[in-house]
């Protein structure tokens, strides 16, 4: 495990640091002092103080065409893959997205072990392989599959809801809660799930860099308490002081119908909020805590990571 210990002239690679995780991540490993590299298509989405930043270096390129990786990639000791293709704001190119997240590992783990990196944090989805997997969470552990591929050693963190400002299920959870009295959900509305606080996803991110002997490992990590989405939507008016929401649940209800729906509630578009809406229908929570074995935090509620979400502002990376 020597030669995965991070020493103090390393230099850590970000892929998505301008995501609604990656940024706080950057932020993070900025306060330890570790010099990064951000892999970025849009520069201008990173902050001026991080611009700035003696070290941070800064690579444009596009990961599911390849472009920027040789770059990227050079001389760095571990990377974080937080990239996601996700969806579109048109409903029916959001079936590209698995095919894309497919191309960008490829292409990452090849560049990679070419490269000779040692090791790859990534952040993936909960959710058991079988023929009722969404294909959001089908492509997810795809992507785990390919990275731990590679002659690199892979740590695979696999989250369900993540609560912060800024996370598309977070921003879908509020604007629904906040604008509708009223809610008429399909039958998902009792799955259940372990939501996590970005707070607590950040402690095990930034815990595995340090820790080489979680490389080579697969963890799942979730909050204290085990909800469903009904769960989920009443306690968040407690903790914000709304009243209680009435809600019916339906079978009749489609995840294209619900995902315009929402488009038309929230301001995630319908191509981004299908395959989540889609990934609903999987119960998502945690199968084992082998992480508390290296990494023991003190999780937080789900209420207080909802007053932590809606308190926060949004910034760049």
């Amino acid at each position: 495990m020597d030669n995965l210990a991070l020493k103090p002239n390393d230099r850590v690679l970000i892929l998505g640091g301008t995501g609604f995780v990656g940024k706080r991540l950057v932020s993070e490993l900025i306060e330890r002092n570790i010099k990064l590299r951000l892999f970025v298509r849009n520069p201008s989405k990173v902050s001026t103080s991080i611009l700035k930043n003696k070290n941070v270096e800064i690579v444009k390129g596009d990961i599911v065409r390849g472009d920027g990786l040789k770059d990227a990639v050079h001389g760095i000791h571990t990377a974080y893959y937080l990239v996601h293709s996700m969806g579109s704001k048109g409903m029916f190119k959001s079936a590209e997205f698995a095919r894309m997240d497919k191309n960008a590992a490829e292409n990452f783990i090849n560049s990679a072990d070419a490269a000779g990196i040692k090791r790859v944090i990534y952040l993936g989805g909960l959710g058991e392989v079988g023929k009722g997997l969404s294909g959001h969470l089908r492509s997810r552990e795809e992507v785990a599959e390919i990275l731990s591929s590679g002659k690199l050693r892979a740590t695979v963190l696999r989250a369900a809801v993540i609560i912060g400002a800024g996370g598309a299920s977070f921003v879908i959870l509020k604007y629904l809660v906040e604008r509708l009295r009223v809610m008429i959900c399909p039958k998902w509305i009792d799955t259940k799930i372990q939501p996590i606080a970005v707070k607590d996803v950040l402690a095990y991110l930034t815990g595995c860099l340090f820790l080489p002997e979680t490389a080579g490992k697969k963890f799942d990590i979730g909050g204290p308490e085990v909800l469903t989405y009904r769960k989920m939507i009443q306690q968040y008016t407690d903790a914000v002081g709304i009243p209680k929401r009435v809600i019916f649940r339906t079978p009749v209800l489609s995840s294209h119908l619900a995902s315009y729906w929402v488009s038309l509630v929230t301001p995630i578009p319908s191509g981004l909020a299908h395959p989540l809406i889609e990934g609903m229908k999987n119960e998502v929570v945690c199968l084992d805590d082998s992480i508390t074995e290296y990494i023991p935090i003190e999780k937080t509620p789900f209420k207080t990571a909802v007053k932590i979400a809606v308190s926060e502002k949004v910034n760049k990376a």
